[in-house]
C-alpha cells in the first residue's frame, strides 16, 4: 500500500485574474460627464436642425451646413446652461 506524501494537500489551482482596475493606476477619462452631455445634446440639436432643413429644401448641402452650424453654435450655449 502506497502512502501519499501529503495527504491533506489539495491540487493547486491557478489564481483567478484580478479585476481590470485592481493593479493599474487610475486614468483620467477622455471626456468629463459634463463635456459628454454637452456634445451629445449638441449632436442631437445638429441632427434635428439638419433633418428639418433637408425636409424643407430637399438639399443635402444646405442640411449639412445647417446641422454643423447649429452644432457649433449650441456647444458654448449648452456649456453655460448645463455647467
Amino acid at each position: 500500500m502506497s502512502r501519499d506524501p501529503h495527504p491533506n494537500s489539495l491540487p493547486t489551482r491557478p489564481e483567478p485574474p484580478a479585476p481590470a482596475g485592481a493593479g493599474t493606476p487610475s486614468e483620467t477619462p477622455l471626456l468629463s460627464v459634463h463635456a459628454a452631455v454637452v456634445f451629445l445634446a449638441a449632436v442631437i440639436i445638429g441632427l434635428i436642425m439638419g433633418g428639418l432643413m433637408f425636409l424643407h429644401d430637399k438639399s443635402v448641402p444646405t442640411a449639412v451646413a445647417a446641422g454643423l452650424g447649429s452644432f457649433g453654435l449650441s456647444v458654448p450655449v449648452l456649456h453655460k446652461l448645463i455647467g
